[in-house]
């Protein structure tokens, strides 16, 4: 990010000038909560959906919000066009504030607030949505809160890591043999037509892709039904997909680890592949119209 601008409270300024207070509670504690917005054609996707979850993540950990949306909306828009970023992301992250380490945090705390916003090659996930991804089945290890977006991923990144050491894209996890979501995407399965996810409850974080795909899925006239499955359902699909934002919709054509599968890219992943890229460039001519 060298010679790049970041966000450092509601100031855009250049990368290395930024103050890091020890006493953060993000570094003692991963005390905070973050939000990662992909950027098509210069314009935020679905941000108000993001942030908007940015809000609810807030409220649920106590978290004092500085600025309302509107704010954040300018300072992300701020970000792109200082960065030029064409297409890429924006992570906008907010700490509860600086105070000597205490696990007991007080309330209404000057929350600080950090971003930066980087390029990002969409050839890249042409690229995997084409021929899909490698994935590793793994136990869920994660703490029983993951509807919020906070920064305590050591059980993600753990799983992520354990993924690419059986050269794997992704991890696919599971409580006691049921299919939670993956270490950073939400997990789909289809089988006779029907598209299946687990609800959005508090063992998954409701990702902003996921209620997306599942709405383009009712329009279309794909049947989703929102309910806890197995891994034993998930050896049995007749296909599997993961979504995120920095993914979109990407087929899974391969699993590994406790038990092995293979996958073909079907016509329902491909379906909503198509449809999640015309609601991109949908969003882009709204933008642009306002």
């Amino acid at each position: 990010m060298e010679n790049s601008y970041v966000l450092y409270h509601d100031q855009i300024i250049k990368d290395g000038s930024i103050p890091v207070d020890p006493e953060d509670r993000g570094y003692h504690f991963g005390d905070g909560i973050y939000e990662v917005v992909f950027v098509y054609d210069k314009k935020p996707f679905a941000f108000k959906e993001h942030f908007a979850r940015f809000e609810q993540s807030a409220e649920k950990l106590e978290l004092a919000m500085p600025y309302d949306v509107s704010t954040f909306k300018k300072l992300t828009d701020e970000l792109i066009s200082k960065n030029n970023i064409e297409n890429g992301m924006v992570y906008i992250q907010m700490t509860r504030g600086v105070a000597p380490r205490n696990h007991l945090y007080e309330r209404n705390m000057q929350s600080v607030v950090t971003g930066f916003a980087k390029s990002v090659s969409l050839e890249n996930i042409a690229e995997s949505q084409a021929k899909g991804i490698s994935t590793y089945l793994t136990e869920d290890i994660r703490w029983l809160r993951c509807d919020i977006k906070s920064l305590n991923l050591l059980g993600n990144v753990m799983a992520k890591r354990k993924a690419a050491d059986f050269d794997c894209q992704e991890a696919i996890q599971h409580r006691d043999g049921t299919v939670t979501e993956g270490s950073s995407s939400n997990v789909f399965i289809v089988k006779n037509g029907t598209l299946k996810t687990h609800p959005s409850t508090n063992l998954i974080l409701n990702g902003i892709t996921r209620q997306i795909v599942i709405q383009l899925a009712k329009e279309n006239g794909i049947s989703v039904i929102e309910e806890a499955f197995s891994v034993e359902e998930l050896l049995k699909a007749d296909e599997v997909f993961i979504t995120s934002t920095t993914m979109e919709v990407t087929p899974v054509t391969k699993l590994v680890g406790s038990e092995n599968q293979s996958y073909d890219i079907g016509s329902i992943t491909l379906k909503l592949q198509d449809h999640f890229k015309k609601q991109i460039k949908k969003n882009i001519s709204l933008v642009n119209e306002s």
